[in-house]
């Protein structure tokens, strides 16, 4: 405790409870600068509360309590430091890259993220996952309910469950708590058109043909069908909106029409325009956003994402003006207000909604973009040409890029890594068969996930092989999969 009862400010002495009220009001530079005035204030200055309140405004620690560390001065200067290095890290790609890769004979289908652990569907119906927050990041297979069938066409995991969805119609619930055998799965007469995940609970949206399922457990953890939604056309992009108390509410895109799917309101229509088909699709919190595409140079009419009020069922705003199609959008993780787009004309366009303009327009795709996410600073998108491009977006400059043979469908990212899938377009080419003797052939077409950490102070291109991270317990392997002979102890 401190012994000091009365802090001098100017001519007054103020209780020592008074005078930290005062100091709250200030930033860390403020706080330097009166640290230097006597060696009361400086007492004062570095009290740890403040120190730990400013902690917790930049978000920094927040999990932990003011007990948890000694000076929090220096835990917010590391804090501050570690993101510096991160940030440089990023923009001159400097660290450890690696491929996520399973045994030849499989190709890839779908592949989603969620902090870190990586979800994968291969067309055998074996589902992987790999938690690349560990040093060693294992793949075990999660089992399929009896009698899948050999193709995986959806896969989606957030924090506590994993869904995959095969191609007769088949749909796996698994519990990341519970194990690798499914709590739940349930079957559609045909294959599904789209698969919903919510991302912080644990309700399931199936599409298929014209109807779209819904699915979670009670309080007592059983499954359920809480809504079942017959449309009239059949569903291009589906999702879940988050945060929602009560029934699940689900977005619906089938061809020029969008649903808004609620228990209590079924049939609820949120945008149609005849002849203008939805591109693509994603949801907030509140708000929903999608890229029609208009009938564009016969009615001088460019193309365009609307974003609509899920409370009020109204158009906030129209973003775009672009004669070629939005092919992809990323609303629920992009900064508030703001909204990245990738366009089919080869270029990513960041919207300030409040403005209802474009912040930037990068163009350094040979095709189509087909996946794009954002933070504060910077811009990760993926092309139909296999071309993943990494870009500051207050300069409007790329940073730098990284080519693949297939097109990137999937990017996420946090501050310190970045996984990209790369997923072919043919499920089922020459080579993939497991009796095929050309490994080579198969490696050329199976589709590939990267993983890079920026946290590892080394250059991507010096990083480790994947083979001197393993555990060294593989006895056999190709060429290009060196395995060892004799298998060592798990390091």
């Amino acid at each position: 405790q401190n012994e000091i009862n009365e802090v001098p400010f100017f001519d007054v002495q103020l209780p020592y409870e008074l005078a930290l009220k005062i100091f709250q009001y200030l930033g860390k530079a403020e706080l330097g600068r009166c640290a230097q005035v006597s060696r009361t204030w400086k007492i004062l200055a570095e009290d740890e509360v403040l120190w730990y309140r400013l902690c917790q405004e930049e978000g920094y620690l927040l999990d932990m309590s003011i007990s948890d560390h000694s000076c929090w001065k220096l835990a917010l200067k590391n804090c501050r430091a570690r993101d510096h290095m991160l940030k440089t890290n990023w923009k001159n790609r400097v660290g450890a890259v690696s491929q996520l890769r399973y045994e030849p004979g499989r190709v890839l289908c779908d592949v989603h993220c969620c902090d870190g652990v990586v979800m994968a569907g291969y067309s055998s119906g074996e589902v992987r996952l790999w938690d690349t927050r560990a040093w060693d990041c294992a793949a075990p297979a999660l089992a399929a309910a009896p009698g899948a069938p050999p193709h995986v066409s959806f896969v989606r995991i957030n924090s506590s469950l994993a869904v995959a969805a095969y191609e007769d119609g088949t749909v796996s619930v698994w519990s990341l708590l519970l194990g690798q055998e499914p709590i739940h799965h349930f079957q559609h007469n045909q294959h599904l058109q789209a698969l919903a995940l919510a991302p912080g609970g644990s309700a399931v949206a199936t599409a298929s043909g014209f109807q779209v399922k819904v699915e979670s457990p009670d309080d007592r953890g059983f499954w359920q069908t809480p809504a079942t939604f017959e449309i009239q056309k059949l569903v291009n992009f589906l999702n879940l909106v988050p945060d929602v108390t009560g029934s699940p509410v689900a977005v619906a895109a089938a061809e020029d029409i969008v649903y808004l799917l609620k228990a209590e309101d079924p049939g609820k229509i949120l945008h149609s325009v005849y002849g203008q088909p939805v591109t693509c699709l994603d949801v907030a919190a509140h708000e929903a956003a999608f890229g029609i595409k208009t009938f564009g140079w016969l009615l001088n009419e460019p193309n365009q994402i609307l974003l609509y009020n899920l409370e009020t069922n109204q158009c906030v705003t129209k973003v775009g003006n672009s004669m070629g199609d939005f092919s992809c959008v990323n609303l629920h993780s992009s900064p508030p207000n703001m909204l990245v787009a990738g366009n089919k004309d080869r270029r990513v366009r960041v919207f300030d909604l409040r403005r209802g303009a474009a912040a930037c327009s990068l163009l350094g795709h040979q095709l189509g973009v087909c996946a794009v996410r954002m933070d504060e600073w910077k811009v990760v998108s993926g092309g139909e040409d296999g071309l993943l491009c990494v870009w500051d977006q207050r300069m409007a400059t790329k940073l730098w890029e990284m080519h693949a043979r297939h097109p990137v469908r999937h990017v996420w990212f946090n501050s310190h890594s970045l996984i990209t899938a790369n997923i072919p377009e043919e499920k089922n080419p020459r080579g993939s068969s497991i009796t095929d003797d050309d490994p080579s052939l198969h490696r050329k077409y199976r589709g590939v996930i990267y993983c890079y950490d920026f946290s590892v102070d080394q250059l991507a291109v010096d990083s480790v092989l994947p083979i001197c991270r393993s555990s060294y317990d593989e006895v056999t392997g190709y060429s290009y999969n060196i395995g060892l002979a004799v298998p060592y102890d798990s390091i």
